[in-house]
């Protein structure tokens, strides 16, 4: 059915006027509220409370799927977190985190205050269904029962939500951290409430490093300190996972220093591109090309943007400024991934400042020459790069931080591979 035949069907039971209906169940709808649970909200809000059908049937949490309305599960609380969003225009607090029975996990929004708490064991009856990020998600709302257990449901994930840094992906919510904050800075940005100061840099951990922003400044956050932080949310911001710290979350000082590493996660770059995007790896491999683009290059003075022939695609023509930049392909036989270096470690690979590779192509006639000269100087080698990796429709790009040719020995390293393999 359309949504145009919910809204009559609902309006004719409900003896009110379809325009009506059909714009509040549009509402709904548009925030992913699922269409039975909309229409269930509906009839409370204009007086008719019956349930429109059937008690959905109760699943193991690895049978549900986003095609499902309602349905009826029994599981263990993971995490809870808190957090508040505009929802229709109005702040509205929502609770989520994640649930667990034998059989798997699975994500959740509530509503409306339930008073979960990690560890409890629950029946959440009619609950909605909707599809988050490609797989299937709980909505808890006015129309779901919450029963508790005494009973606890034994499942095979750890319960509270802490977690190491490393082990963090977009979605996670209700996580609590201990990290050293790194690097620290104050913002003014322009909000959804007008001008609003944050704090963005830096934690860490022993396992890696993550970007983080504190949406209500707290002042335990500073440079140098070590911290517990509980009820963070983890979003993708560039690709890369980024910790957010809300007005629900609590930063605790720790009376320990946590230890922050000083490296990158390595490991194989089809590990690296599989896992979505990481803010600081370190991948090894050989460059194979130097792709279009790279070299002597035209950026908008305004946005920044690379541009072709005068043309900035956001502010049309304009008066471009020169700029180096290299795009590589990186190798290291399980994938590739395009390396992007900035006009410093440019400079480095190709020997000389933007002043000289301006002379250079204005001596040759042709800005080709520059990117000709860094591809002769680098194509074949093996590289070790470290830098934050974004994976998108596009590919996978390593902006790097660092870019230094390998020091190992080839032929060492297949005697050792050899002498591991062999019997």
């Amino acid at each position: 059915m359309t949504l145009d035949e919910h809204a009559e069907e609902l309006a004719s039971d409900l003896g009110v006027d379809k325009e009506e209906v059909k714009e509040d169940l549009a509402n709904l709808v548009n925030y992913s509220v699922p269409m039975d649970e909309a229409k269930q909200s509906l009839r409370r809000k204009y007086g008719d409370g019956s349930e429109g059908g059937t008690t959905p049937s109760s699943k193991d949490i690895a049978e549900i799927s986003a095609s499902d309305s309602n349905v009826t599960v029994t599981a263990r609380v993971l995490t809870v977190g808190q957090r508040s969003i505009q929802y229709q225009g109005d702040e509205q607090v929502i609770f989520e985190g994640e649930l667990a029975d034998e059989t798997g996990t699975i994500s959740y929004t509530a509503w409306e205050d339930f008073g979960l708490a990690a560890g409890d064991t629950i029946t959440a009856g009619n609950a909605g269904v909707r599809e988050w990020d490609g797989r299937p998600e709980l909505n808890l709302g006015e129309s779901t029962s919450i029963e508790r257990s005494d009973d606890p449901l034994d499942v095979p994930y750890e319960i509270g939500g802490d977690a190491e840094l490393a082990t963090l992906a977009p979605g996670d919510r209700g996580i609590n951290v201990e990290v050293q904050v790194l690097e620290v800075e104050e913002k003014t940005i322009d909000g959804r409430n007008g001008e609003t100061d944050i704090l963005s840099g830096v934690f860490g951990d022993e396992s890696t490093r993550l970007p983080f922003t504190d949406w209500d400044p707290h002042a335990e956050i500073e440079a140098g300190a070590s911290i517990r932080i509980e009820d963070v949310f983890v979003r993708e911001f560039r690709g890369a996972p980024s910790i957010n710290v809300s007005e629900f979350s609590t930063v605790t000082p720790l009376d320990r220093t946590v230890s922050a590493t000083e490296n990158a996660q390595q490991m194989p770059i089809r590990e690296a591109v599989d896992s979505g995007g990481l803010f600081d790896v370190e991948l090894t491999g050989n460059i194979i090309e130097v792709r279009d683009g790279s070299g002597l290059i035209e950026r908008c003075p305004e946005c920044g943007r690379v541009v072709q022939n005068g043309q900035c695609r956001s502010h049309g023509t304009v008066d471009a400024v020169d700029d180096l930049r290299t795009k590589a392909i990186l190798d290291d036989g399980s994938a590739t991934v395009t390396v992007v270096l900035d006009d410093e470690l440019t400079a480095e690979v190709y020997g000389g400042d933007l002043a000289d590779a301006t002379e250079h192509a204005r001596d040759a006639m042709d800005k080709e020459v520059v990117a000709e000269r860094i591809a002769d100087r680098i194509v074949g080698l093996e590289y070790v790069v470290r830098g934050s990796l974004s994976v998108d429709e596009y590919g996978a790009n390593l902006d790097a931080t660092s870019f230094e040719e390998s020091d190992d020995d080839p032929a060492e390293r297949a005697r050792t591979l050899l002498a591991e393999v062999e019997p």
